[in-house]
């Protein structure tokens, strides 16, 4: 067996014999190569016109209430509830807050108090100038009443006595003339009875002068001038007055208060404040009975409006709510960039559940019935934002894409408004992918 085994052996040296020729080998690998790259193109075929699969809403039209009830809709609008008469309540002193009355949210009266600042320093004030004040009217009673009988008697007693001496001097004098002419007194003694005689004579003209005062009294001028004086210490007064009644601060308005700035101890002031510094204003309130809708009217269709135009206003907080309203104020002039011009609506019977900065929505109307060519009520469409893209949407139709250019308006809670483009009915593609393009296949996604 063992030289049978050996016999078995392949010998490697020996070239093989026979198989098939190049050329077929050649031609073998060309088709498989050609079936490959046939297979491959059928599939990126079929992957590029596979249908893309998307999620799809109907379109829902909400017709407003004014259409409803027979009136032609002409315009809608979005835009935000504001207060017409905000106020950011100042105080008119500057001081420490000692007590504040109000929270957030509270209703408060006209003349109702609101803050009380300290007011001791106003009170010290006023009770100066009150002191400075009785000075002045009893140094005008003074004047106005004249000289008292008792100061007219001493003038006239000083008089009388001032002639006496004045006689005495006179007597002196004549007799040291004579006795200086016959040699016993000097020219020198007789120089100084004369100066004495003289002085005396003008001590008696000055009191002669001061009696004829003290009978007439004080001058008409200083008695004005006194009574001017009285007049600016009541005006004083009043001035302090005013100060310590403005330490408490009062509604203006009756209203509701919407934000609450300061604190028991914090400082107001009446002048420049920094951002940690003293408040420069108490609280913010605002009078909710006269709310309006501001809203920004696109050019082209503000012709469509005019003052005292009757509209109904919704929310998207309260959408079953309605109120009536009208046209109170258009802005003298538009806005360059954005090409709108501001239109101002008051709510005529706002409630409780309007609240300013909310998102509210307008059908402006008119009470034309059924005008032969009349524009229809157009519907309010609301959609996701997320299935707009490049201000264009797409729709289903026959199993394929459909690009759609829209007009948006407002966000709102029921989704992105539309102005133009959709008429409600239409299958929407929900959050359409990238690369989506119009008339691709689509396939809608179950559930």
């Amino acid at each position: 067996m063992r030289t049978d085994l050996q016999q078995l052996r392949i010998d490697k040296s020996k070239k093989s014999s026979g198989g098939p020729p190049k050329w077929a080998v050649r031609w073998i690998l060309a088709g498989i190569a050609l079936l490959l790259l046939l297979g491959a193109g059928n599939l990126a075929y079929q992957r590029l016109n596979a249908a893309v699969e998307v999620q799809v809403a109907r379109v829902a039209p909400a017709q407003s209430s004014a259409a409803s009830a027979g009136r032609r809709v002409i315009l809608n609008a979005t835009g935000y509830i504001i207060a017409a008469r905000k106020i950011e309540l100042a105080s008119k002193v500057v001081g420490r807050v000692a007590w504040i009355g109000v929270e957030k949210g509270d209703k408060i009266a006209k003349g109702q108090p609101i803050v009380r600042l300290e007011d001791d320093e106003y009170r010290a004030q006023l009770q100066q100038a009150r002191g400075n004040l009785a000075t002045l009217q009893a140094r005008l009673l003074e004047l106005e009443n004249g000289s008292r009988p008792e100061e007219i008697a001493v003038a006239r007693a000083n008089l009388e006595q001032a002639k006496a001496d004045l006689e005495k001097e006179r007597l002196n004098l004549e007799r040291t003339r004579s006795l200086a002419q016959e040699g016993v007194f000097s020219k020198q003694a007789l120089d100084d009875a004369l100066a004495q005689y003289d002085a005396q004579a003008a001590r008696v003209r000055s009191l002669e002068r001061t009696w004829d005062l003290v009978r007439i009294g004080p001058r008409p001028e200083q008695i004005e001038a006194a009574r001017g004086q009285v007049e600016e210490a009541k005006g004083r007064i009043a001035f302090f007055e005013n100060q310590l009644s403005n330490t408490i601060i009062r509604a203006p308005v009756t209203g509701t208060i919407l934000e609450r700035e300061v604190e028991v101890g914090e400082y107001v002031t009446t002048s420049f404040v920094g951002e940690r510094g003293a408040k420069g204003y108490v609280v913010s309130m605002a009078d909710l009975n006269h709310l309006q809708v501001e809203l920004d009217i696109n050019q082209n269709d503000f012709a469509k409006l005019a003052r005292d135009q009757r509209g109904i206003v919704t929310t998207d907080a309260y959408p079953d709510r309605e109120y009536e309203a009208v046209i109170e104020e258009i802005s003298p002039e538009a806005n360059r960039q954005k090409a709108t011009v501001q239109v101002k609506v008051r709510i005529l019977q706002p409630d409780d559940h309007l609240r300013p900065e909310m998102n509210a929505s307008v059908a402006f109307y008119t009470e034309e019935q059924g005008a032969a060519g009349g524009a229809q009520a157009r519907p309010v469409i609301h959609i996701p934002a997320s299935a707009v893209r490049s201000n264009a949407v797409f729709l289903v139709l026959n199993g394929r894409a459909v690009r759609r250019e829209v007009k948006t308006g407002g966000a709102t809670a029921q989704g992105l408004r539309i102005e133009e483009g959709l008429y409600g009915g239409e299958d929407l593609i929900l959050n359409p992918p990238a690369d989506l393009k119009d008339n691709d296949k689509i396939r809608v996604k179950q559930g």
